[in-house]
């Protein structure tokens, strides 16, 4: 399956986004550009609907289900939280059932955010795998469409948001991007590649989560154990084939960060601009941080995305406080 859209595909896409929400602001931060030494422009995804970039792949996602489906009974997804409030809030617009499969021990506060936007939500199994392979055994059960958390459609729509930040500032050398299960990866490289820029993308995983970066390595897919405390959206055990695909083949790199990189990002987003970011949200300003003295970082323009802000209120204070990790 080819995760890349079209130009066509973008545009139409972004049509279904901006029925449902507003584009969202880039902005260049002072103290930001000082922790840097760099001109950083940070996209703020933390400022959509449900406080994440995942909302316009849903709702680009369920506009396309309802064209190919418009009978469709429900839909079902498995998550670690945005995705899952991405389909219930597409969902929701549109009447449609969605049933949400979240791990044991999932943000509390995401499986809120769910339940409020009228998504039934499932408890099930240990990680992000376990959950996906249930949500696949109850979408056969129930009749229920299975929502990929990566799929043309979906990264379609979320790679509106790379369109914004590319044209308002065509000039980027450098832009780093979090990996979960691709989606937002893909959604960079097809927004490049349509523009015709040759911004150097750098993918970012958690080093407590290093599928992507062993199956790139290796030549092969492969397993890896998750084990972030704190950048759950990046928490991967198994990749998605496809966007390792896109991945392997058009990565400038791709680097690891650990959740103590992570937590500082954190608590640098908060002094610096008082914006709250969840752990993959600061994924790419901590992989910033790591190489502001390479020549990828040091006198470039960097852009980075601020994913997301879903982080429950007990985990960023001690974050904040510098009790986490």
């Amino acid at each position: 399956m080819n995760l890349l859209p079209t130009r066509a595909e973008l545009d139409a896409a972004a049509t279904i986004v901006y029925g449902a929400m507003p584009a969202t602001p880039q902005l260049s931060w002072p103290l930001l550009n000082e922790a840097l030494g760099t001109e950083a422009w940070i996209k703020h995804e933390n400022h959509t609907p449900i406080g994440a970039f995942k909302v316009r792949g849903g709702l680009a996602y369920m506009h396309q289900l309802l064209q190919r489906e418009p009978g469709v009974p429900g839909v079902i997804a498995a998550t670690r939280g945005n995705h899952g409030q991405a389909v219930a809030f597409a969902a929701r617009r549109h009447g449609v059932r969605a049933v949400i499969v979240v791990p044991h021990g999932n943000s509390v506060e995401k499986n809120a955010a769910v339940r409020a936007l009228g998504g039934e939500l499932i408890e099930y199994g240990d990680d992000f795998q376990a959950s996906h392979d249930y949500a696949q055994t109850l979408s056969r059960r129930e009749r229920l469409h299975m929502v990929p958390s990566c799929h043309p459609d979906g990264v379609a729509g979320v790679a509106s948001y790379w369109m914004e930040l590319f044209h308002a500032q065509p000039g980027l050398d450098t832009v780093f991007v979090p990996i979960g299960q691709g989606s937002g990866f893909c959604a960079a490289i097809a927004a490049r590649e349509a523009l015709g820029l040759r911004t150097r993308v750098i993918g970012v995983v958690s080093s407590h989560a290093p599928a992507y970066l062993e199956s790139i390595r290796s030549g092969e897919l492969r397993e890896a154990p998750s084990t972030t405390e704190l950048a759950d959206g990046m928490a991967c055990r198994r990749p998605h084939a496809g966007s390792l695909e896109v991945v392997s083949r058009y990565a400038d790199e791709v680097i690891t960060v650990s959740d103590e990189e992570v937590a500082r990002a954190i608590r640098l987003y908060y002094r610096a601009t008082h914006n709250l970011a969840e752990g993959a949200g600061a994924a790419a300003l901590a992989a910033a941080l790591r190489l502001k003295h390479d020549p990828r970082v040091a006198g470039c323009k960097v852009g980075l995305p601020l994913t997301g802000a879903n982080v429950d209120a007990e985990k960023i204070m001690r974050v904040l406080s510098e009790v986490l990790p």
